[in-house]
């Protein structure tokens, strides 16, 4: 366990002296990301049991805009949890489907990733009920459904909110859908991966939303991904690493 947590702080000292680059070896947009406390997912990692994260989500998780399915962010992000646990099996299984929303993601919950007995859920939701027009109540109530469900079957959760493109922001409901989702994450004290955070951050950096998304104003592109996948993976082994004190005192 020891060994396994020298080589996360490795990585993470790795990360931080060297630009984070994307598919094609352009560099991303540096940003600080904050660990999130992924409890079952260091238990995995201190048991040395495979890790398993589900991306539960609709197109953007599915990887529409992407060159090829390995461009997916899921696909890059087990890249690089793999890269950072060497050794141990990992599997992010990409449980994406186009054009979903909240209710039919619950309805195959159990199938597509309860199933699967994960140690941590992303999921990605919100932008299809923005360009939908759906109720941001009955959005608030299933998506607390879902959480529920997750918590219940000791699942780590970080919910990934809509990206900054043009097609979703415009929606005169996304402001509404997007508040709704951070309102249900800090009432289960859930951790929001913000892509529009993200995304904003980048802006400022000097590379505006458009270089990152695909022609179609929606999905993300190959860089876009990439980059996603580089910072979200940044934040699980920031969680895993900021237990590492507890980890190796048992």
């Amino acid at each position: 366990m020891r060994t396994t947590l020298l080589l996360l702080a490795g990585l993470m000292a790795g990360l931080a002296a060297t630009p984070a680059t994307d598919a094609r070896g352009a560099a991303c947009p540096p940003v600080a990301m904050d660990g999130a406390p992924l409890p079952a997912s260091r238990a995995a990692v201190r048991a040395g049991e495979p890790l398993t994260v589900v991306a539960f989500g609709s197109s953007s998780t599915e990887g529409a805009g992407a060159s090829i399915p390995a461009m997916s962010y899921p696909a890059r992000l087990e890249a690089l949890l793999k890269a950072a646990l060497p050794g141990r099996p990992v599997r992010v299984l990409n449980r994406g489907i186009g054009g979903q929303e909240v209710n039919e993601m619950l309805a195959r919950l159990d199938r597509d990733v309860l199933a699967e007995r994960p140690h941590l859920v992303v999921w990605q939701a919100g932008a299809n009920a923005a360009l939908r027009g759906m109720d941001p109540q009955a959005f608030r109530e299933r998506l607390v459904e879902g959480l529920a469900r997750l918590r219940a079957d000791g699942a780590d959760v970080v919910l990934m909110d809509n990206q900054l493109a043009p097609v979703v922001v415009s929606r005169p409901l996304h402001p509404y859908i997007a508040a709704a989702l951070r309102e249900v994450a800090a009432a289960f004290s859930v951790p929001v991966f913000s892509r529009t955070g993200l995304m904003r951050s980048w802006e400022a950096a000097g590379t505006p939303p458009a270089e990152l998304l695909h022609p179609d104003g929606l999905h993300h592109n190959d860089r876009g991904y990439a980059c996603v996948a580089e910072a979200l993976a940044e934040t699980i082994l920031r969680g895993l690493r900021d237990a590492a004190p507890v980890i190796a005192g048992r």
